[in-house]
């Protein structure tokens, strides 16, 4: 079975940064794309930004030049680099990866539990 473990949300003041993790852990053949969501208070969840396996990244238009996704394959994980946090970007962030079980199978979304990012002074 296939888990997404998060790391790296808590409190924030407006200005700062975090740094988000998400590891892949279990039986797989391959990972595909991954990404990152979130879901603010009474908002739908939505995405943040995406990369493929070939490193191309998609952003939000409201992360753009602040959030930096990346991935490190070795590991089978997934960064966010969040600067010059807003409280507007509070939110639960929640990480999703799509990954082949086998090698004759197709891509399976999975996502991880979530983690909450607070952003206030």
């Amino acid at each position: 079975q296939v888990q997404l473990v998060e790391s790296g949300g808590g409190l924030v003041q407006p200005g700062g940064s975090l740094r988000l993790s998400c590891a892949v852990s279990g039986s797989f053949f391959s990972i595909g794309s991954m990404g990152w969501y979130r879901q603010g208070p009474g908002k739908e969840r939505k995405l943040v930004a995406s990369i493929t396996t070939g490193d191309i990244t998609n952003y939000a238009d409201s992360v753009e030049g602040r959030l930096t996704i990346s991935r490190d394959n070795a590991k089978n994980t997934v960064y966010l680099q969040m600067n010059r946090l807003k409280p507007e970007d509070t939110a639960v962030y929640y990480c999703a990866a799509d990954y082949r079980a086998h090698w004759w199978g197709t891509y399976v979304s999975v996502w991880g539990q979530g983690t909450l990012v607070t952003v206030s002074s």
